[in-house]
């Protein structure tokens, strides 16, 4: 029993705490270098370190042999003060409640860096896709947003493409939502077709935003971008369309890995052909205008940029030390461990965090999101420049802060999204 004088100890569960290995850790530790920046905010710190909703679902489904098999997915909404969850869902087989967790909460600090009015969430399920048909890909979809129906919505929680998702997923997330409600809503998922309420632009956003403030991050530190020299992992939507203009500015992109191998070419790859090569094959292995290179010797390439635009816990303590990059560009979520943040750091090389470097993606959803409900449709040049134009602005806001509390611009990204959504939870109060 508690005596009146005292305060109640609160046990933080397992899965909360920072020493615990994973995605959430990583996380945590991110909160705790921000703290001491928060002021009297910090009074509401612990909001940041709870997700506000998590729900794990059984997925089974009918395969096409006439067999039953089961998936577990997850939507975990991390925060909801400033609007509702915003964040993507992934289809991976190393997809776990740790990571989910970790990548609504970035997805929550994300959405405040742009000031965008949405709070942070995301979903996935344990699988690998590519062993699944299109008819269970598409039955597995449709169970999965049954299940998690109770807590989405377009004024509730907004879905959106991540790791091997797509616009048909969506559609598909669409339509059952839809179905289940009984009256179209094209509002309930972002990353749609276009013929179904989607946004023009927004499959090269995130690429886009990358490329943006990484020219804005160049210009700070004396970087040329037409003589830059670009190593980007990952191949896709984000390092894709990021190569794909770095190079149009005259970068020369260099090397480039994905999960079928790695490429080099010092004197520049030949972007437009390997775009259409990873298209044809869905990997950069086999394209014949390159030299092979092992996969560790990725971080070890002579280049000024280096894009992690893969998954998580790429750049370690194990390789940091290894990379030879002026400016790390994260196209990623949560690509550098807290270790290798200040490897990096102390080697002076500048760190682009993914809450600001790959936002592109969530502003161009918020574009989406809003000429539904509108059912008013901007073209896609407009759409390009209010992307350039909030990127720039947001990127402009975080740089002063690094400058004025002399932090990496990941701290000082934190600095600004934090306080956002603590000042929203301190005007809202608690309720009841």
């Amino acid at each position: 029993m508690t005596s009146a004088m005292s305060t109640p100890t609160q046990t933080i569960p397992s899965y909360l705490q920072a020493d615990k290995l994973g995605p959430w850790g990583i996380y945590l530790q991110q909160v705790d270098r921000v703290v001491p920046y928060l002021g009297h905010l910090a009074r509401w710190e612990e909001t940041l370190r709870r997700p506000k909703r998590a729900l794990i679902v059984d997925v089974p489904i009918q395969l096409d042999n006439g067999t039953v098999a089961h998936f577990e997915g997850y939507r975990v909404q991390h925060n909801t003060s400033r609007g509702p969850g915003k964040g993507g869902v992934r289809f991976h087989q190393d997809v776990t409640l740790s990571e989910v967790m970790a990548l609504s909460a970035w997805m929550s600090i994300k959405n405040a860096a742009v000031n965008v009015p949405f709070g942070g969430a995301k979903g996935g399920i344990r699988v690998d896709p590519k062993t699944l048909s299109l008819g269970e890909l598409e039955r597995m979809t449709r169970r999965y947003t049954s299940e998690i129906g109770i807590i989405i919505g377009p004024t509730k929680d907004i879905p959106a493409p991540d790791v091997n998702t797509n616009e048909q997923i969506m559609a598909w997330m669409m339509d059952t939502y839809s179905m289940n409600e009984g009256s179209t809503n094209t509002g309930v998922v972002t990353g749609k077709p276009v013929d179904l309420g989607g946004s023009l632009g927004r499959r090269d956003a995130t690429g886009r935003g990358v490329y943006t403030v990484g020219v804005e991050a160049a210009q700070h530190i004396g970087l040329d971008i037409s003589r830059a020299r670009v190593a980007i992992q990952g191949f896709g939507n984000v390092g894709g369309v990021a190569g794909r203009l770095f190079a149009e500015a005259g970068a020369r992109i260099v090397a480039v890995q994905d999960h079928g191998g790695t490429i080099y070419q010092a004197s520049g790859l030949d972007v437009p052909a390997l775009l259409a090569h990873v298209a044809s094959r869905g990997t950069v292995a086999g394209f014949e205008a390159a030299e092979v290179i092992e996969d560790d010797k990725f971080w070890e390439v002579d280049c000024d940029i280096l894009i992690p635009a893969a998954l998580e816990q790429q750049i370690t303590a194990t390789n940091a030390g290894r990379i030879k990059a002026r400016l790390v560009i994260e196209g990623a979520n949560g690509p550098t461990t807290p270790e290798a943040d200040d490897i990096l750091t102390d080697k002076g090389i500048l760190v682009l965090p993914d809450v600001i470097a790959n936002a592109g993606g969530v502003t161009v959803s918020y574009f989406e999101w809003v000429q539904d409900f509108s059912s008013f449709f901007w073209s896609e040049d407009e759409i390009n420049a209010r992307l350039v134009r909030i990127m720039k602005e947001a990127f402009a806001g975080i740089w002063q802060v690094a400058q004025d509390n002399k932090v990496t611009l990941r701290t000082a990204t934190f600095i600004v999204a934090c306080k956002r959504i603590l000042h929203a939870r301190e005007l809202r109060g608690l309720y009841p």
